[in-house]
């Protein structure tokens, strides 16, 4: 290990977000050296396009609200394929983390009265997402940052982690490079925490930063971690479309929660159709309502266009196949139409959707305040991750944790706008707890040479092929088969072609070269992340075709209604000892009788 610069700590966090971050903090205040590793600069994790709100019952917009709803919120909406206990949790422990935030400095949007103020979002019951604006995820990240740098954490800065290393079962250290000069790197340590974020970029359209490549789950799959509830990949209903320079960039859910309202190329809101059964009872059935709701009159019942994102997808998707679509091949958004209510809706849209306001006067040349946006889904978060404790967040491997969007469990078949930004502080801070506390228990393991040298020299191995076959060009095309393929609605015989082309595509990966050497080399960086995107996407697929059945933001055109023999089980996936994907069907645990009953009372 002398060719190779070492690093030694407690805990290592590999990832930089709201997730990463806060298990960081949570580490080094338990009295352990923490290092922490992100892909790119420290301040630009995805968090920080998180934009509408975080998702906490504080009650302050109304008082009706508490940990129950939202407990029950979150349950209806992932169809009861959650984790319980990680909702439970989730739920309990959100408003606190959210008060330690604006101890830490957080600037929250407030009340008249001067308390965080809380707005409407998809699938929650009552106003619920206390935001700044619609930069919330920003102000997260500067909050944690801020307050982190005093916590001696030390920060490595555009490394990529390739491998967890392991001494027998238990994980000991991760090797990487560092991306600018190309330099090996071995990181040891008593645990680590992978906060690595999403899969977006294993599809064409994606509100995903590039760093988005399911780094984290192809770690701790590669490592013996199990994978859950792969095949629920959520579709934003509201991306932007044009021009084509900016498609797939988020439009916040905030956008409908301040009275934003869909319509086809016909003008016609086109949610007032679709309204489920279930949802009926809390769902207005006219326009007057819906704005009523909006504007916070805590009799009135929510727009349809604040139902769960699947639906919401599913439906723009109808409308788009039908004919009825925008001339780029979206949906309209309209926050316009509100001067018809409020004199002063200029200045409203701009104090409430500034973020908004400015990306689409820069980036598309469009006023929000006195035109519609082009709007089409998204892929935009994967409930599915590495499957960990609900309360330790530590995965199968002993000293591996896991936190964030790269952990699952909370979500269960749906996520529920919001609870991304609480989920990543609650878990974040369990995480860290409970990898210090591992950390205390247990020494440095041993990391073998010869490991090492195979690992370098598979990282290397690009250099050493002829460039006639392109890593761009296969991610692209990766990228295209998963969006045509397992994309919104599936089907076993596209998914099925979906997993030849990908095991033709794992062919050409192996063949990809880049020229030039290790410095500055993006075309190598993209060689490296095609392994993990590949792993992801036939993952994903894999799930997808063994759950027969429709439910939550898996559309099975070929199975489109729920079927019981899924209601109650998980998808569970495994590297076996010959290195083949084994999946298998995993019943969930028995939901105790307390939690049932408050399901009950919420209905």
């Amino acid at each position: 290990m002398a060719d190779y610069e070492t690093f030694q700590h407690d805990v290592l966090v590999i990832g930089a977000g709201g997730a990463g971050l806060r298990a960081a903090i949570e580490a080094s205040a338990a009295g352990v050296s923490v290092g922490l590793v992100c892909k790119s600069l420290l301040g630009k994790a995805h968090t920080v396009m998180a934009e509408g709100g975080i998702a906490a019952a504080l009650a302050n917009v109304d008082d009706r609200d508490n940990w129950k709803v939202h407990f029950a919120d979150t349950m209806r909406g992932g169809q009861y394929v959650n984790q319980w206990r990680m909702a439970e949790l989730h739920a309990r422990e959100a408003p606190d983390r959210v008060r330690e935030l604006e101890a830490w400095g957080a600037v929250f949007d407030r009340t008249k009265d001067g308390r965080i103020l809380q707005r409407n979002f998809g699938g929650h019951k009552y106003p619920r997402l206390a935001h700044v604006g619609d930069r919330t995820g920003l102000e997260m990240i500067r909050t944690l940052q801020d307050h982190g740098v005093h916590q001696g954490i030390e920060v490595y800065m555009e490394h990529t982690i390739l491998a967890l290393l392991k001494d027998g079962e238990r994980v000991v250290g991760a090797f990487g490079y560092e991306r600018e000069r190309g330099r090996f790197r071995i990181f040891r340590a008593k645990a680590i925490v992978l906060a690595t974020g999403g899969i977006g970029r294993a599809y064409k359209i994606t509100s995903n930063s590039w760093e988005s490549t399911g780094d984290g789950l192809a770690l701790g799959y590669e490592a013996g971690a199990e994978l859950i509830d792969m095949e629920f990949v959520q579709f934003h209903p509201t991306g932007m479309i044009w021009p084509p320079s900016v498609m797939g960039i988020l439009v916040t859910e905030g956008v409908r929660g301040e009275g934003g309202i869909l319509t086809n190329k016909e003008g016609r809101r086109f949610m007032f159709e679709a309204i489920p059964e279930n949802y009926k009872a809390q769902t207005a059935d006219n326009e007057e309502e819906g704005w009523r709701y909006c504007q916070g009159d805590k009799n009135a019942r929510r727009p349809p266009e604040l139902l769960t994102r699947d639906h919401v997808a599913r439906c723009i998707v109808r409308e788009i196949k039908e004919g009825r679509g925008s001339p780029h091949g979206g949906v309209y958004l309209d926050i316009a139409w509100i001067k018809q209510k409020l004199p002063n809706a200029f200045d409203y849209i701009k104090r409430k959707l500034p973020s908004m306001y400015h990306q689409f006067k820069q980036l598309a040349d469009i006023d929000i305040t006195e035109q519609p946006m082009e709007v089409g889904p998204t892929t935009h978060y994967a409930m599915g991750g590495i499957h960990v404790d609900p309360d330790t967040q530590m995965s199968r491997v002993p000293g591996l944790f896991a936190a964030g969007e790269c952990a699952a469990g909370i979500n269960g078949a749906n996520r529920l706008g919001g609870n991304s930004l609480s989920d990543i502080v609650v878990f974040g801070k369990r995480a860290g707890e409970f990898a210090a506390k591992f950390a205390k228990e247990n020494s440095l393991g041993k990391i073998e040479q010869d490991k090492i040298d195979i690992l370098a020299r598979e990282t290397l191995a690009p250099f050493e092929r002829s460039a006639e076959e392109n890593p761009y060009t296969v991610q692209r095309d990766l990228q295209e088969v998963m969006q045509a393929d397992v994309g919104i609605v599936r089907t076993e015989s596209e998914m099925k072609s979906a997993l030849e082309h990908l095991k033709t595509l794992g062919e050409r990966a192996n063949r990809a070269g880049v020229t030039g050497h290790r410095e500055f080399n993006p075309g190598w960086h993209t060689a490296l992340d095609l392994q993990n995107l590949l792993t992801i996407s036939k993952a994903i697929a894999r799930a997808a075709l063994e759950r027969k059945e429709s439910r939550g933001a898996q559309f099975r055109e070929d199975y489109p209604n729920k079927d019981e023999r899924f209601a109650k089980v998980n998808t569970m996936i495994s590297k076996a000892p010959d290195g083949s994907m084994q999946i298998r069907l995993e019943p969930l645990p028995e939901m105790p009788d307390y939690l049932k009953q408050v399901i009950e009372e919420m209905k």
